[in-house]
């Protein structure tokens, strides 16, 4: 499980383009999905903090903390942008922060209130995709205009999808990041 840090220092124009979507409205804006106790999916819409340090979120005492404490697994999808079709995703596992020193300093520079039951998690990076439908994006080899371009990383060391629950998780040798070209269905 890589870390945003990590994320970034590794593809620094993806992570940069996802970050620019997710904080277009200033603070960070977008959907954050999490795994409810029945295995269905629960969405409500959060403030995301990137830093130098990584990717946070203050999580009120709600049902979305409860599934995060108990299934880290998370899925955190951007705010549409309103000049076009544009979308981030970034999708791994969250973690509660329990150094207080750290929680302190990125209450402070989220300007987080201190009065609110909140509990800070950092969310790893398995999988981040960027999704440009601008046609003046369309400088990628064989792409038409109005066709999206797409660009996907996936973390070596994250579990395979396809791997079993029980199973050991199986990592990519490499990190992996390439360009889709979509095609109309």
């Amino acid at each position: 499980m890589a870390s945003w840090s990590e994320f970034a220092a590794d593809e620094p124009r993806l992570a940069d383009g996802i970050r620019v979507l997710l904080q277009q409205y200033g603070p960070g804006f977008g959907y954050l999905a999490t795994v409810r106790a029945d295995g269905g999916p629960r969405v409500h819409p959060v403030s995301p903090v990137i830093t130098d340090e990584g990717l946070f979120c203050f999580i009120i005492d709600s049902p979305k903390r409860r599934d995060l404490e108990r299934d880290g697994r998370y899925a955190l999808h951007s705010f549409p942008p309103e000049e076009s079709d544009d979308e981030a995703y970034v999708a791994g596992r969250a973690r509660p922060v329990t150094d207080p020193a750290r929680v302190a300093r990125l209450a402070q520079g989220a300007r987080a209130e201190p009065q609110v039951d909140w509990q800070l998690f950092e969310f790893t990076v398995d999988v981040a995709m960027l999704t440009r439908r601008e046609q003046h994006i369309a400088g990628i080899p064989g792409l038409s205009p109005g066709r999206p371009a797409v660009r996907v990383w996936l973390d070596p060391h994250a579990p395979s999808a396809a791997a079993a629950p029980l199973a050991v998780p199986q990592t990519r040798p490499t990190r992996l990041s390439r360009d889709v070209q979509c095609t109309a269905a």
